[in-house]
């Protein structure tokens, strides 16, 4: 198994599902990792409302539960539970605006959080760890601009609100944390329609509003530290990557990849930058020069979601996901 794989060399090894779907034009459609028990996960979502524990190396299910939402399933994020040694999943509906908690190895859904959002959708929502603590914390997304909105909202692992942040009303499409290190501080990222913003979590304020005069929504947000700066690098529905210097919120990069709309984003060894576009490519992006390097063409529909993975057969590769009915794609170096 090699790990050092030039991203230039890749190329789509298979088809890894045949039922899975992917509504609304959306990151973290499924999502994968190592389990305490030793099994590479791909947890995804079915037209059928069901969710899907499958094995990557074993490329077999493990688990299914049918009906698990009311409505499609959205979303997915994984948090490894460090103090009871357990992992746990969320999942998402934005058409029902629920949530639910799932204890990956027995499949127990431990936590049904419903009606978060009043006047909107339910876009997106991930874990929070902070000072010991673990919540989940959700977006609001209004289908039209309005005074009418909602402030981001904190639940506990048992789906009780324990907090809103107020200065957040906002259009928001992606959320996701970021714990620096240096300073022992707790982020919370958001990409928004016309912006991203951050926030001190335990200050319950915007750290920084990160505004290039793009009206356009923020699709993917990840965090890369390249010596020594922590920097924010943003897909965007204009066809631009903007790379972002997190602390100062001064605008390091912008690439233009193309006219259509960019969603997911994965960094491969901080140096390239895998994108997933409208146009149904993955784009290949080396950061520092700010150019195209290579185009992968295989699906049908929008690229929603890309993750980098390590695999025990194919050693460094990646995972995609399509708009609808595309199914999730692995792509590596063939042997």
């Amino acid at each position: 198994m090699s790990l050092n794989i030039n991203p230039k060399n890749i190329q789509f090894l298979k088809d890894l599902t045949k039922d899975s779907y992917a509504d609304y034009t959306l990151d973290n459609t499924f999502c994968v990792f190592n389990s305490i028990d030793g099994i590479l996960y791909l947890t995804y979502a079915t037209k059928y409302k069901s969710i899907i524990f499958y094995d990557l190396i074993n490329e077999q299910k493990i688990n299914e539960v049918n009906h698990a939402h009311k409505m499609l399933i959205t979303n997915f994020r994984h948090y490894f539970d460090e103090i009871n040694q357990i992992d746990l999943i969320i999942t998402i509906s934005s058409d029902d605006n629920t949530i639910k908690l799932w204890k990956v190895h027995n499949v127990e859904c431990i936590a049904n959080i419903q009606n978060i959002n009043e006047n909107g959708k339910l876009y997106s929502a991930c874990f929070l760890y902070n000072k010991n603590q673990k919540f989940i914390i959700t977006t609001h997304y209004r289908k039209y601009l309005g005074n009418i909105s909602e402030p981001i909202k904190v639940y506990d692992f048992n789906g009780n609100k324990i907090n809103e942040i107020k200065n957040s009303n906002d259009r928001t499409c992606f959320i996701d944390t970021f714990y620096d290190n240096e300073s022992s501080k707790s982020y919370i990222i958001t990409g928004n329609y016309n912006y991203s913003k951050s926030y001190e979590y335990n200050e319950d304020k915007i750290y920084h509003i990160y505004n290039n005069n793009d009206q356009q929504n923020h699709y993917s947000i990840v965090i890369s530290i390249k010596k020594g700066v922590i920097q924010m690098i943003e897909s965007s529905e204009d066809g631009n990557v903007r790379i972002w210097n997190f602390h100062s919120g001064i605008l390091l990069k912008k690439i233009k990849i193309g006219n259509d709309c960019l969603f997911g984003i994965s960094l491969w060894n901080n140096e390239y930058l895998f994108i997933g576009c409208e146009d149904k490519t993955i784009e290949l992006i080396e950061i520092d020069k700010g150019i195209n390097v290579k185009n992968l063409i295989k699906h049908r529909n929008n690229v929603l979601t890309i993750k980098t993975i390590i695999h025990r057969k194919y050693g460094k590769c990646l995972i995609s996901q399509g708009f609808a009915n595309d199914q999730i794609k692995l792509w590596g170096i063939k042997n």
